[in-house]
């Protein structure tokens, strides 16, 4: 058995143990991201996932309105955070998990490709000598099938490429959390043309995810509010992804995904915030060091992008 095939019967075998995640979802319109504190039911100990830092791009402004609610709900259940995740580099918004490591304790982590994403972006923004790219920025890294635990409650990770080079998707008892790899069936998939980038790994990707079991809970990075569905929602299943995802449905072949999926990567802006996004989340959300006159600075590189 391979070392991926193993993982995967790690996963499945996790979730048909049937240990039931207690999940809380906190919506942040702004960016139509979705972070989650994922409790242990046996203990208080708990892992924060995909956290969001509030930044204005107009003024340069941070604030921590999300990272707040987070931190008011650990406290007023008693909550013990053990980890702070993030299923990628996220090109979309700030991760907060500074912030909310000072406020809560637990430890940073993210999949061990990450080191291929900071080496791309550290020489785009010309970080310098101040930034090494051997993601010592996170507290772990995580490899595909590597297994740890939340409290009692037991975690297997998944390499999930093909969005960038460094997606993990996180099963949690009874759940997984697949970051930004697809969405609600009624939106399809995430985009395949950032740097490291691929649409056929994607397409594997989503294979291996809608091979566990279909009662499996998808827990989703984002909603976009589908055109005909009057809410948001970031909760779906494998058997549903699996008949009804219209990037990715069990009727599409690879090559007629790549082909619509590329198709459609073209047509698309870049995400307003993918600048200082990405720049911060190599660093494991943390802001460049001030300079001189105690002002933290972040780079824009003109027709670069």
């Amino acid at each position: 058995m391979s070392l991926q095939d193993a993982a995967l019967a790690s996963a499945r075998a996790l979730i048909q143990a049937k240990t039931r995640a207690d999940v809380t979802g906190f919506f942040d319109q702004d960016t139509f991201t979705v972070s989650y504190v994922v409790k242990d039911p046996g203990s208080d100990s708990c892992a924060i996932i995909d956290s969001v830092l509030d930044f204005d791009p107009a003024s340069g402004r941070t604030s921590h309105g999300n990272a707040d609610r987070i931190i008011a709900h650990v406290k007023a259940h008693g909550l013990k955070v053990e980890w702070i995740l993030e299923t990628h580099a996220h090109a979309d918004h700030l991760s907060a998990a500074p912030y909310l490591q000072a406020a809560l304790g637990g430890r940073i982590a993210i999949g061990a490709e990450i080191l291929s994403v900071q080496k791309v972006f550290g020489a785009l923004f010309a970080m310098g000598p101040e930034f090494t790219p051997d993601g010592r920025q996170f507290d772990h890294l995580f490899h595909d099938g590597e297994r740890f635990s939340i409290g009692s409650l037991d975690v297997v990770v998944l390499h999930t490429p093909g969005h960038t080079p460094a997606c993990v998707s996180y099963v949690i008892g009874d759940a997984v959390f697949v970051g930004d790899t697809l969405f609600m069936p009624d939106y399809g998939t995430a985009r395949c043309d950032f740097p490291g980038g691929d649409a056929a790994t994607l397409f594997a990707s989503v294979r291996r995810l809608l091979s566990l079991p279909a009662e499996t809970r998808m827990f989703l990075c984002h909603d976009y509010l589908a055109p005909g569905r009057a809410e948001f929602r970031w909760e779906t299943t494998v058997g549903e992804q699996r008949a009804e995802n219209v990037h990715v449905n069990e009727g599409v072949e690879q090559d007629a995904f790549v082909r619509q999926r590329q198709a459609r990567d073209a047509t698309l802006a870049m995400p307003r915030l993918i600048l200082p996004s990405v720049q911060v989340n190599i660093r494991a959300g943390r802001l460049p060091e001030p300079e001189a006159n105690g002002v933290r600075y972040l780079k824009l590189p003109i027709d670069a992008v």
